[in-house]
């Protein structure tokens, strides 16, 4: 049997499920807005960041992953999140949610300056895990997709895809979105070589995004 390229992440075991939702259930509280680089916290601890184009749910998936409904926030409005976003997960890491990235409701200089800090921090945050890059599952991967693909491949940051929003879309379909991603992904080095499927509604997929995070320590 042929194995795919860039396969779904395997479902972790009852124990790792249960250890990583203690982590993400405890203490997990906003610390900060960034606007520029002076203002990151110390990088005493490691951090995992979430980044993807305006709208895709990245507000969503930290609320889901941390049972939390207005910890991070969600706006209908593509572009409402202009800082990096600092949480704090336990004692020992950091969730970053990055500036949507793409079409903005927002002026053209405002725009600018965040996806400046967002490329930034990118390239020289040293306690920097991870980064999860968010495609949603309707659209698959989109030329700005790919331009921040490109950014974190120059930058030797490993990023992972999670599709998002995998209820909107019928089970018959997402093998063609999944055949589409798996194409992209392959020209991109710093791509880690699992996919994960989540819905923010729906809880699919959460676990396994927990466990993951857990690990990186």
């Amino acid at each position: 049997m042929t194995t795919l390229p860039f396969p779904l992440a395997e479902d972790p075991d009852e124990a790792t499920v249960e250890a990583a939702r203690k982590l993400f259930v405890g203490d997990v509280e906003f610390l900060k807005g960034v606007v520029a680089m002076d203002g990151l916290p110390p990088d005493d601890r490691a951090e995992v960041c979430f980044a993807g184009r305006s709208n895709v749910g990245k507000s969503s998936l930290i609320n889901a992953l941390t049972c939390r409904k207005g910890l991070a926030r969600a706006s209908n409005t593509p572009g409402r999140t202009q800082e990096i976003n600092y949480f704090s997960l336990g004692e020992s890491r950091y969730l970053v949610d990055l500036p949507g990235y793409g079409f903005a409701n927002a002026p053209v200089a405002v725009v600018e300056k965040w996806q400046r800090l967002l490329k930034q921090y990118l390239s020289g945050r040293a306690s920097l895990r991870r980064a999860f890059v968010l495609i949603d599952a309707r659209h698959g991967i989109k030329a700005v997709d790919e331009e921040i693909m490109t950014l974190l491949d120059r930058s030797a940051v490993t990023f992972q895809a999670v599709l998002t929003k995998v209820d909107k879309i019928k089970v018959t379909e997402r093998d063609k979105v999944l055949a589409q991603v798996r194409e992209k992904l392959a020209r991109h080095p710093a791509a880690y070589p699992e996919l994960v499927l989540t819905s923010s509604e729906k809880g699919e997929g959460i676990a396994t995004l927990r466990a993951i995070i857990a690990t990186l320590a």
